[in-house]
C-alpha cells in the first residue's frame, strides 16, 4: 500500500535554554504546524508515534494531549538520533500495514548545554548501551577526556585520512558548505558563513574536528502526517502529497565490530546496508535522488555516509566533497538545510525535520535553499547503538 506525507511542521531550533519554552509547547507548534499544512484536524489522526530521548516515559502523551485528547493511541520512541526517523517509520508501517489512514509522527527534543555523554540519556560509561562501541575504539586509539561521541567519530576521521588520504581540508569543506547553506534557512540554530580556514582554524574538539564540524545541541520539535493513498484522493491531498516510497532501519552486525575500526563502529556498515535495501525495494538508485538530507553530526560523517550510499567509492568521498558534486550546481545537493552542524540537532526532532526538508524541497517550497526540479529526495539518519533509517521521498 501506498503511503504519502502530506504535511510537515518544524520549529526554529535554538541553543538550550534559548527560549522559555517545555517540550509540549514546541511540539504544539510543530504539530500544529504539520496538521495546517496538510488541512488535515487532529480529529482525522487515529495513532501517533512521538520520538524523544530526554524526557520520562509517556512524554509523547504530553506532548500529544496539546494537540487534541481523542483517546488515540500514542507510541513512546526512543532510538537515540535516530528517534525521530524511528518514529516515522512507525507510522507508515502503521498505514502501509493497513491499520490506520492518518498517523501522526512527532519528535522533539529539549537538551541540556554542552556535550553529551556516553549516550543519549544514559548515565555512566560502563552502563551504557553504546560501551561495546566505545570499547573498540579504547583497544585502537585509546579513551581521553574529549566528549566520547566527538572521539569516536574524530578517530574515524584519522583512520580515514590514514587509509584514504583524506585532508583536514576536505573535512572542513564539508561544515563550510553546510553552515553556508544554512545561510538561507531561518528556522537553522546558526547562519553563519565560515570559510575552511576559519573552519580548521576553530577550537579543536578532538583532532581532526574542530568544534565548527561537529554538530551542536539543540531544543526543537518537528512532525508529519502520513496518509494512505485512499486518504489523499478521498481529502483531495494530491497537490499536497510526497510519496514514501521506501524505508528501511538496520542495525549493527558483526561487520560493526569484527575491524576493530571506528569507520565501522559508527555505523557505515549499517547505513549501507539501510541503503541498498531502500534501493532493492525502490528500483531506483543513488543516481535518481536529486536532494540529500544526511546525518553530518560531525563533518566526518558526512563523507562516510557519501560511500555507503553510493555516491562514491570507499576513500573517494574527500575529492567528491571538494568536487563541488555535493552542492548546488553539483550532482546532489547535500543537506540543503544546512545539516546537523549547522542547522541543529534535537535529538528525537533530528529525522523528522530532514523528512521536513525533502517535503518542502520537493514541493518546490523552500524558498532561497530551493533545489532546482528537485523530484526525489533521500533522507539518513542514524543513531550509535545502533540505528541507521534511509527514506526514499518522491514528489
Amino acid at each position: 500500500m501506498k503511503t504519502y506525507i502530506v504535511g510537515v511542521g518544524t520549529t526554529k531550533f535554538e541553543k538550550p535554554e534559548t527560549r522559555d519554552w517545555q517540550y509540549w509547547d514546541m511540539a504544539r507548534e510543530a504539530g500544529s504546524g504539520a496538521l495546517a499544512d496538510a488541512g488535515v484536524p487532529y480529529e482525522q489522526v487515529q495513532q501517533v508515534a512521538v520520538g524523544y530521548c530526554f524526557q520520562v516515559s509517556t512524554a509523547g502523551q504530553r506532548a500529544a494531549y496539546e494537540l487534541g485528547l481523542t483517546g488515540v493511541p500514542v507510541y513512546n520512541v526512543n532510538n537515540n538520533c535516530a528517534t525521530g526517523s524511528t518514529a516515522l517509520m512507525l507510522a507508515r508501517q502503521f498505514v502501509q500495514g493497513g491499520m490506520s489512514d492518518c498517523v501522526l509522527a512527532l519528535g522533539f527534543e529539549k537538551m541540556s548545554r554542552g556535550a553529551l555523554g556516553s549516550g543519549a540519556g544514559q548515565g555512566d560509561f560502563a552502563t551504557s548501551p553504546v560501551a561495546r562501541h566505545y570499547g573498540i575504539m579504547a583497544a585502537r586509539h585509546g579513551f581521553e577526556a574529549a566528549p566520547p561521541t566527538a572521539q569516536i567519530f574524530g578517530n574515524a576521521a584519522r583512520e580515514h585520512m590514514e587509509r584514504h588520504g583524506t585532508t583536514e581540508a576536505q573535512l572542513a569543506a564539508v561544515a563550510a558548505k553546510n553552515h553556508r547553506h544554512s545561510a538561507n534557512n531561518p528556522d537553522a540554530q546558526f547562519q553563519d558563513v565560515y570559510s575552511v580556514e576559519e573552519i580548521l582554524a576553530a577550537r579543536p574538539i578532538h583532532h581532526p574536528l574542530t568544534k565548527l564540524q561537529c554538530s551542536p545541541t539543540s531544543d526543537g520539535a518537528a512532525a508529519a502526517v502520513v496518509v494512505s493513498e485512499r486518504f489523499v484522493v478521498q481529502h483531495g491531498l494530491h497537490d499536497r502529497a510526497v510519496e514514501i516510497v521506501a524505508q528501511a532501519m538496520t542495525t549493527d552486525t558483526d561487520e560493526s565490530f569484527a575491524s576493530g575500526s571506528c569507520i565501522d563502529a559508527v555505523g557505515r556498515p549499517m547505513s549501507r546496508a539501510a541503503a541498498r535495501a531502500v534501493y532493492e525495494t525502490s528500483g531506483l538508485g543513488i543516481e535518481d535522488v536529486d536532494v540529500v538530507e544526511l546525518h553530518d553530526c560531525f563533518s566526518v560523517n558526512e563523507l562516510l555516509t557519501y560511500e555507503a550510499l553510493g555516491m562514491c567509492e570507499d576513500g573517494g568521498s574527500g575529492k567528491l566533497v571538494e568536487s563541488g558534486a555535493t552542492t548546488y550546481g553539483g550532482r546532489w545537493v547535500v543537506n540543503p538545510s544546512g545539516g546537523l552542524i549547522s542547522k541543529g540537532h534535537p535529538l528525537g526532532a533530528t529525522g523528522l525535520a530532514q523528512a521536513a526538508e525533502l517535503v518542502r524541497q520537493l514541493r518546490d517550497e523552500a524558498g532561497p535553499r530551493q533545489v532546482p526540479d528537485a523530484r526525489v529526495g533521500l533522507a539518513h539518519n542514524i543513531g550509535l547503538g545502533g540505528a541507521a533509517v534511509v527514506t526514499l521521498l518522491r514528489r
